[in-house]
């Protein structure tokens, strides 16, 4: 999951009739089962006989004038699982959307849009062997160690590059990463932790140049949540001291937790992975949206590996409606992280199930 489980497995609420019985699912999707292990170049790139995928680059830019950003490109992959017999070109065999925003502070607003295509002819698609994932001119992409985003929407643009500044961070048991109570609610998952961006955004009509640093996270399964589950709380972030934190917990209706776990990252690159006993988010300040009148919990504490992290929004609103697209309504915002009282680095948090519970 984003951290969180698995926000693309939505894509098929968005197309409900699109959804396979389940036992046909279960016998045509592969699992995700413990004791196999990630091998790269080979797992940047897409991996189709599983149900749900996504690439999702997340991170903080300053343009010359000293001014934050938040941004976001995430790519999400979806098998359907019909129509796979049908020779015509058309089928929607695949399906690629994909999500893109940019957080400006100075206006409170976020700016975002989104994309939805069948993956026919050249037209949009998820490669495999190495990450490039498209539809149209937007576009996700990997060239030797360093990503590029282009994206053209329309209120805002980006072009910026994420090079990496560190291995891969491996999740769970080497890339089987554990989302609920059973074995089998689970995905394969790494990050790239410490991206440095370089590029530029335009938004507000004008465009700037910018650096910053980033965080990727590649994620693939075939299961949706486990059935007691509503939603997840989920947070990447890039440590001043050159560490990365990976933390989520899934949550049942009653706001408690029904699985968790993640990742730290040391400065001096050691990682600790962190079980359910290890991760905890205690909700703090509520935000509720204008729009939809969704409550959001937008400040934390998070106690993960023995230490305490104090979590804060760039600005509140912060909320993505991608209903025409994934069908979901979450907040995914840019977020200060302080440890001590002192600033400790800058991530992303994601909230999703908290208007209503997801229907995957």
């Amino acid at each position: 999951m984003k951290r969180r489980t698995f926000l693309a497995a939505s894509l098929l609420a968005a197309s409900p009739r699109l959804a396979p019985p389940a036992a046909a699912a279960a016998r045509r999707y592969p699992e995700v089962a413990p004791g196999g292990a990630l091998a790269f170049p080979r797992d940047h790139g897409s991996h189709p006989d599983f149900r749900t995928e996504w690439w999702y680059v997340t991170g903080w830019v300053r343009d010359a004038t000293g001014a934050d950003f938040g941004v976001q490109v995430t790519f999400f992959r979806n098998r359907p699982n019909v129509a796979e017999d049908n020779p015509s070109a058309f089928a929607a065999r695949q399906l690629v959307f994909a999500h893109a925003a940019i957080a400006d502070p100075a206006r409170g607003q976020l700016f975002h849009d989104q994309r939805a295509a069948r993956a026919v002819f050249d037209l949009a698609g998820a490669a495999t062997g190495t990450t490039r994932a498209w539809i149209g001119d937007w576009s996700l992409a990997l060239d030797g160690e360093t990503y590029t985003a282009k994206i053209v929407a329309r209120d805002f643009a980006l072009d910026l590059s994420f090079r990496a500044t560190q291995p891969p961070l491996i999740q769970g048991d080497r890339g089987y990463s554990r989302k609920g109570p059973l074995p089998l609610h689970a995905s394969w998952y790494y990050s790239r932790p410490q991206l440095a961006v370089t590029g530029s955004i335009e938004v507000g009509g004008r465009a700037r140049a910018v650096t910053g640093r980033a965080w990727l996270d590649h994620e693939w399964s075939s299961e949706v949540m486990a059935p007691d589950a509503v939603g997840w709380d989920w947070i990447g972030a890039n440590l001043d001291d050159g560490g990365a934190l990976m933390a989520f917990r899934m949550r049942d209706r009653a706001g408690g937790t029904v699985w968790a776990g993640g990742a730290l990252r040391r400065a001096d690159g050691s990682t600790d992975i962190l079980g359910p006993d290890a991760v905890r988010f205690e909700p703090g300040r509520r935000w509720t949206s204008p729009r939809t009148g969704v409550a959001y919990p937008v400040e934390f504490t998070l106690r993960a590996g023995g230490t305490d992290f104090a979590i804060a929004p760039l600005f509140d609103d912060q909320e993505l409606d991608s209903r025409a697209s994934t069908g979901t309504v979450y907040w995914e915002g840019a977020v200060r992280l302080s440890r001590g009282g002192r600033p400790a680095g800058l991530g992303y948090l994601e909230l999703t199930g908290y208007g209503a519970p997801l229907r995957l």
